[in-house]
């Protein structure tokens, strides 16, 4: 399994940012760490050794990218309002700069987008916000409302990057041409926030599978079985 590293500026987020890729073509997968994880946290936990096959058969190259969840959301020491400022330049580094460099690599017009944890609230809310570049979306054990981490403080700047709140008003026709799949499980501490999804889609006729699988809890090995499926999804 070829493996890159990468480190670039971005001029987004005025920061340079580190990126690990794994394989040489096929579909494109952007992979968010877990809660303040680095880039190489999904190799670290084995997630992509668990998908080794669909990178070797070249049906998919994995881009895992930084996030910047100390400077943003879990950075207690500023104010909500930055915390949310400092996401949206985020979300403008993974259109302007994250996507399209999958994209234009690979030859694909669309990524698909995936995460464990926090990181299934990043694939999440980069889906939903911009579903024109975003075909597939898996999330593993995710949590999607943003509000447990803004203090009571509420702006347009947290509202376009919660998903529980701007997708029921979303009516961008991609969104009901993505393939979904919300991962989660019996004892996963984020079960009610996937259900809770699955209603807003379901409100939304949005096609999507809510995959609860028994017994298991919210941690890497239900996660690295669920990978594998999901993306033998992608056609």
């Amino acid at each position: 399994m070829t493996e890159q590293y990468h480190r670039w500026h971005s001029p987004n987020l005025n920061l340079d940012l580190e990126m690990l890729v794994f394989g040489d073509r096929g579909f494109p997968v952007i992979l968010f760490p877990t809660t303040k994880g680095r880039y190489h946290q999904n190799k670290d936990f084995g997630l992509i050794d668990c998908v080794k096959w669909f990178v070797d058969e070249g049906l998919v190259k994995i881009y895992c990218p930084d996030t910047i969840d100390d400077l943003s959301w879990y950075n207690k020491g500023i104010h909500p309002a930055d915390r949310a400022r400092n996401y949206s330049w985020y979300d403008k580094m993974l259109v302007e700069e994250l996507a399209p460099w999958a994209m234009h690599e690979t030859g694909v017009n669309k990524v698909a987008v995936a995460g464990c944890s926090f990181g299934g609230y990043h694939a999440a809310n980069f889906a939903f916000k911009h579903p024109e570049m975003v075909s597939h979306l898996f999330t593993m054990g995710g949590a999607f409302d943003i509000k447990m981490f803004t203090d009571g403080f509420y702006n347009d700047d947290i509202f376009y990057n919660n998903p529980v709140d701007f997708l029921p008003g979303s009516n961008k026709p991609e969104l009901w041409q993505m393939n979904i799949i919300l991962g989660t499980s019996e004892h996963d501490m984020c079960k009610d926030y996937n259900i809770r999804m699955s209603n807003i889609l379901n409100e939304k006729n949005m096609n999507h599978w809510l995959d609860i699988r028994p017994f298991a809890k919210h941690d890497w090995p239900i996660w690295k079985e669920m990978f594998p499926h999901y993306l033998s999804t992608i056609k």
